[in-house]
């Protein structure tokens, strides 16, 4: 949980860029993903000097070389904590003619940060801003990994308008209840081919430190967490690095980020390769079929992208493998030949498992599109038996632009540590999605059809065409009225008749 100091500086940082005239929010994210980086570069090189001076033998892994570079500018020049105390137009020299020139180069270190450096690009435009900001970023603490997260996160929180490509980020108590639901466990294969900041592989990093502690105990659990678990795939050079750098404060070693433009490439070695598939990917409208990869259009002939991830999503998985993907309204009940398929692929071939409809205002400021979230597992072999319908009214925010918290922070999000009372419940419906969901197979059977959640038979689904809106399965609550029979309520009006009439006469009387 961040202070209010911390949060105090990471504004101070933001304005600083701002006023002085980088106003896009991603690139001032970027520049401070630079930054950030070559102070981690810093510190793990400082760990290696200390490990070597204690066990009094040469530096195993350098990462800055001995000598000079091809400028003539000595590598220990290019460390945070030297170029730190420079002047300015030094620092600006240093960082801009020999750091990134460096950056560039460190491809040969197979870490996936590494990689994503290798088109950096230094926009600072002025020395006093960099010393700027470079102070700033140095009094900011980044030893403990939970503030170093909390810290980027509220950065990436900034990024308040929409990127190219139809990519703008899911809210985080979003996130965090997908990743609930679908409770991932340390042997998962976790992959989102979408990945824009890694917000989902993020989260599901988080849920495994707190609910499998063993994963960074076990060497080998360890080394899967580190190197094979998270799988990553954006074409946005851009969101690559700050979705690496996510990962990387966030306390995982060397995920697998990089590029892809998912839909459109041949997806050689990665069928059935992932057993956990989260994801909210670009809905951007339609693509070429001559652009679109031949093994998704087998599944589904469309160019509808919100349909083309569905089967991308279904060709990645392993049998057994399951997945909670956000999608607009109209994949769950869209009336063209593609949308039935799909649907029924889901219902007959694999097992789906829930349906949440989210209230329209989740993804404002961005869009007020209406989604939902898909739960299915693949099995190629069926297994739908009832679906699980939940209607989110209130996520805990307002629903208009400005999103602003409809309760205390404690009582915010899907997992809380004290009951809400009816009231709270009806601002934020995610911690009753969540412990419903957890009985599905059970209480949720017994639930009326009237009430917010509640299983439907697969039978009704499929003679419904399997439309997979909610509308279409929940009944309406009719309040019962009494009504007296015809004759009393004729005796009811007459005595009404003599009764105004009585006062008419005496009014009449009062006047003369």
């Amino acid at each position: 949980m961040l202070t209010g100091e911390l949060r105090n500086q990471i504004d101070r940082i933001w304005d600083t860029f701002w006023s002085s005239g980088i106003s896009n929010p991603l690139e001032v994210i970027e520049q401070i993903t630079y930054l950030l980086f070559l102070r981690r570069l810093d510190d793990l090189h400082t760990l290696e000097e200390n490990k070597a001076n204690r066990l009094k033998r040469p530096i195993e892994r350098r990462v800055f070389p001995h000598g000079k570079d091809s400028k003539g500018r000595s590598y220990e020049d290019l460390r945070w904590s030297r170029f730190k105390h420079f002047k300015a137009t030094e620092m600006f020299t240093v960082i801009g003619e020999h750091v990134f020139p460096f950056l560039r180069t460190l491809g040969g270190d197979d870490s996936t940060y590494a990689h994503h450096m290798k088109d950096a690009r230094f926009t600072v435009p002025t020395p006093a801003l960099l010393a700027k900001v470079v102070d700033q970023l140095d009094q900011v603490p980044m030893e403990d990994r939970d503030t170093k997260g909390d810290l980027y996160e509220y950065m990436l929180g900034k990024i308040a308008t929409a990127g190219q490509n139809g990519q703008f980020r899911t809210p985080r108590h979003i996130i965090q209840l997908m990743v609930e639901l679908t409770a991932p466990i340390p042997g998962d294969v976790i992959c989102d081919p979408a990945s824009g900041t890694c917000g989902f592989l993020v989260a599901a990093s988080e849920y495994l430190r707190k609910h499998n502690p063993e994963v960074l105990r076990d060497t080998k659990l360890k080394q899967h967490f580190h190197q094979r678990m998270f799988h990553g795939f954006d074409f946005d050079n851009t969101m690559l690095r700050i979705g690496s750098m996510n990962m990387l404060l966030h306390g995982v070693e060397n995920p697998d980020v990089r590029y892809r433009d998912s839909l459109a490439q041949d997806h050689a070695g990665e069928e059935e390769k992932y057993t956990l598939v989260l994801a909210n990917p670009p809905f951007a409208g339609s693509l070429d079929y001559e652009n679109t990869a031949k093994d998704l259009l087998e599944i589904v002939k469309t160019k509808k992208t919100e349909l083309l991830f569905l089967a991308l999503f279904l060709r990645l998985l392993k049998p057994g493998g399951r997945a909670a993907v956000i999608v607009p309204d109209g994949v769950l009940f869209g009336s063209s030949k593609a949308h039935k398929e799909l649907r029924k692929t889901l219902v007959e071939e694999q097992k789906l498992e829930g349906v949440i409809s989210l209230p329209s205002g989740v993804f404002k400021p961005y869009a007020g599109v209406s989604t939902g979230i898909l739960l299915f597992t693949k099995t190629n072999s069926g297994g739908t038996d009832h679906v699980w319908f939940y209607n989110v009214d209130a996520d805990g925010w307002s629903l208009d632009d400005k999103r602003m918290p409809l309760l205390p922070e404690e009582k915010l999000g899907p997992t809380l540590q004290i009951a809400l009372t009816d009231k709270e419940h009806a601002r934020n419906n995610l911690p009753d999605v969540l412990s419903r969901w957890k009985v599905r197979e059970t209480a949720e059977r017994q639930r009326p059809r009237t009430a917010q959640s509640f299983c439907v038979p697969k039978a009704d689904i499929v003679a419904q065409g399997h439309d997979l809106s909610i509308k279409r399965y929940k009944e309406v609550v009719h309040e019962e009225v009494n009504h007296d029979p015809p004759k009393k309520i004729l005796a009811n009006l007459a005595k009404l008749e003599v009764e105004i009439q009585q006062g008419m006469k005496e009014l009449e009387g009062m006047l003369r």
